[in-house]
């Protein structure tokens, strides 16, 4: 790994980790046309990729764009997690790249934050094609190639290979291997659980102010 002297990267989920919920099941519970949980509960089973979850899931979706913005934005359904605009401000002062990388849709995380105001945050997630017999979903990696499975992984390791010194934030199952990677954890829920298991360096988190003075106590060190 680098040195802790490197530059510094935060890495961070969006659904339940930014996003106060997880934005994605709210508009597959919404919009899906059958039963999506089925696909839930074999992912967590690790019997099917993250790929394969997202393009079963979202292929029940006949919803155009905007009807599935309306329903998020218009009736305040993407409540962002305490703290964030803290962590954002953190960051921009100490001079750490901040990028979201998560398993979600880049078009509902890019709408949300532009609703907010909140700019200039690079955003890699699943892209979607919208068609009316249902959502076309797919993960591309830095190289440009479509990934079923790592999503995450292959940006961490991007970002290692850059010399940055990685923060990671997360909260669920996707989140445990490329927050191995990482050289300090932020975490809540299925993550955390995982990182209590092993000999990692994490910090618990309930809001994001909790990120912040976790950032600040490395800082000091």
């Amino acid at each position: 790994m680098p040195s802790t002297k490197a530059k510094t990267l935060i890495q961070c989920d969006f659904d339940n980790t930014i996003a106060a919920d997880d934005v994605s099941f709210a508009l597959l519970d919404a919009f899906a046309d059958g039963d999506w949980r089925q696909y839930l509960k074999l992912y967590h089973e690790r019997k099917i990729s993250v790929g394969v979850f997202s393009s079963k899931t979202f292929g029940l979706v006949k919803a155009d764009e905007q009807t599935m913005l309306d329903y998020i934005l218009k009736k305040n359904r993407a409540k962002l997690r305490e703290g964030f605009k803290e962590l954002l401000d953190y960051c921009a002062r100490k001079g750490y790249r901040f990028v979201i990388v998560s398993n979600g849709l880049s078009f509902y995380i890019e709408a949300i934050f532009e609703d907010r105001g909140i700019k200039n945050i690079p955003v890699f997630a699943a892209e979607t094609e919208f068609h009316p017999e249902g959502l076309v979903v797919r993960y591309f990696g830095p190289d440009g190639r479509q990934l079923q499975d790592n999503f995450k992984k292959s940006y961490v390791e991007l970002h290692l290979s850059q010399g940055y010194r990685v923060m990671y934030i997360g909260d669920g199952l996707s989140d445990i291997i490329p927050a191995s990677f990482a050289h300090h954890v932020f975490a809540r829920d299925d993550l955390l659980t995982d990182c209590r298991k092993k000999n990692c360096k994490y910090t618990p988190f309930n809001g994001l102010n909790d990120v912040v003075k976790g950032l600040e106590r490395l800082g000091e060190k």
